[in-house]
């Protein structure tokens, strides 16, 4: 099947798991073709699996200090560019246009009448799961930034809904985990400054804080500990720590679950799916949430216990099947089989 996939460039969870699901698919057979959009080519890290791909401009939410910037993200869309990579891409013999969020190939699907499969976590929201009030925009976006035909949505529980369990990277399945060090706390607010980060954490002198984010250089102050991007180290302290202090996304915390990490998430101001995935959190008693960098509810918090590891299958091995059964109206046939399975 020639299958042209697209990958919402912004931020690292929607590359962490589409990169997953594009190696299944070549491993299957697929031929398959990634766009990326909505990150520049030279801020992309670790996308070797997606050639061949392209890079395109596509759109983005710009945010400040922990909160979504409306005027930015206006200032920022250009209509005439996104609608020239959109009339210009090809998709002659396309079988079928998988977007992970990406808003130029559920488009391009829409405009050429294209099976189009939404992959994602995003596209849980589609059906029955918990959801923050929000207000009539956010929502809007949220269900119509980049819609498909059928929908391979993603969450933490199934909540009796045909919904898969989060994708997991394969080095995460390993059996031989590295010890777990209980003072060692994994730091990722990428929204927030680091300088507000640090004096978030700085006076807990008993844990060692590793913090990711807008981090240019590794350096080390004292039980601070700063590093830059590197995915494979970044999972290595995430196999390590005892807990993660995030952003209220979905891949890290699922990948924590994975692992049994005690959580505490920060929703980003004025973004509903990361104010609904702090809601689903505490509803389901995996981890806590706080409004903001408040230093009681992070003190609380650092005297929780690690939880049980939830252990989820390996999820692209049931999308892949999926999608190349032929058979998009069975998606409850392979959902059930995702969650009944555990690694």
């Amino acid at each position: 099947m020639k299958i042209l996939f697209g990958v919402q460039g912004t931020g690292n969870g929607h590359i962490s798991r589409s990169r997953e699901l594009v190696r299944k698919l070549k491993e299957n057979g697929h031929d398959v073709g990634v766009i990326i959009s909505g990150r520049k080519e030279e801020d992309l890290k670790e996308i070797e699996i997606f050639e061949p791909y392209r890079v395109m401009k596509g759109m983005t939410l710009a945010t400040y200090k922990g909160r979504l910037n409306y005027i930015e993200t206006m200032f920022q869309l250009d209509l005439v560019r996104l609608m020239s990579d959109i009339l210009m891409l090809d998709t002659s013999g396309t079988d079928l246009i998988i977007t992970d969020f990406d808003p130029i190939t559920s488009m391009v699907a829409r405009l050429r009448n294209i099976p189009s499969m939404g992959f994602g976590h995003q596209y849980a929201f589609r059906y029955d799961v918990p959801m923050a009030r929000g207000n009539i925009f956010e929502k809007y976006t949220l269900l119509n930034f980049a819609p498909a035909r059928y929908n391979a949505g993603l969450h933490w529980s199934h909540f009796n809904q045909p919904v898969f369990p989060p994708v997991i990277p394969a080095s995460l399945y390993a059996e031989n985990a590295r010890v777990v060090m209980k003072q060692k706390i994994l730091v990722y607010l990428p929204f927030e400054e680091v300088v507000d980060v640090a004096r978030f954490v700085t006076s807990f002198d008993d844990y060692e804080f590793y913090i990711y984010g807008k981090v240019t250089e590794n350096r080390d102050e004292g039980h601070l500990h700063f590093r830059g991007y590197s995915r494979e180290g970044f999972l290595l302290d995430l196999m390590e720590c005892s807990g993660v202090v995030c952003n209220a996304g979905f891949e890290l915390p699922g990948e924590a679950l994975h692992l049994g990490k005690k959580l505490l998430l920060r929703p980003l101001d004025g973004q509903i799916e990361q104010q609904s995935n702090a809601l689903a959190m505490e509803q389901l008693g995996y981890g806590m949430a706080t409004r903001s960098l408040d230093v009681s509810i992070l003190a609380d918090w650092l005297q929780k216990p690690c939880r049980v590891p939830l252990r989820y299958a390996r999820t692209v091995d049931y999308i892949a099947e999926w999608i190349g059964s032929g058979q998009w109206e069975m998606l409850s046939k392979y959902t059930e089989a995702a969650w009944e399975k555990k690694f």
